[in-house]
């Protein structure tokens, strides 16, 4: 494409895409709270939170789209089966090992699924990141939160 007829291109087609995601995802949430009572701000039903981050989702991604709109071109990047399908075999593998393999193993192995969603990774310097993630989550969530998570397997 010629260099002028680029520069009167507008729309940052990422950008538009995410707004559209948040959008898309704000009204199903709202489609799927519809039935929850909502209440007061003094006296909330189990719908008041869930439909109140809904309407904020579907307002950032009206902002979103809108900016994506008025920026330049930008086309949307190639897709790349390969990070596709490491970032769902580490969601996969989370969900898998979290019951029975704990918290530490589930989140080191989704951790080492998900480095190779990249071509150029490290290997020394994943590990230390999945090691340093894997505590945090644990000191995060276990000891922080009190949420009732084994930590260690549970073979």
């Amino acid at each position: 494409m010629p260099e002028s007829a680029a520069r009167n291109q507008h729309g940052n087609a990422p950008d538009i895409a995410f707004g559209a995601f948040l959008i898309i995802l704000a009204t199903v949430a709202l489609w799927e709270t519809r039935a929850l009572a909502i209440g007061t701000a003094a006296d909330m039903g189990p719908g008041y939170v869930p439909r109140a981050l809904a309407w904020i989702l579907m307002g950032f991604g009206l902002a979103f789209a809108a900016s994506g709109f008025r920026a330049t071109h930008r086309p949307l990047p190639g897709f790349d089966l390969r990070s596709f399908v490491m970032v769902l075999l580490s969601l996969a593998v989370f969900a898998l090992l979290l019951p029975k393999g704990g918290l530490a193993l589930a989140t080191f192995a989704t951790m080492a699924c998900s480095t190779f969603a990249v071509s150029d990774f490290r290997w020394r310097e994943s590990f230390v990141f999945a090691v340093i993630l894997t505590a945090f989550t644990v000191l995060l969530f276990v000891n922080g939160l009190g949420l009732p998570l084994a930590v260690w397997p549970r073979w």
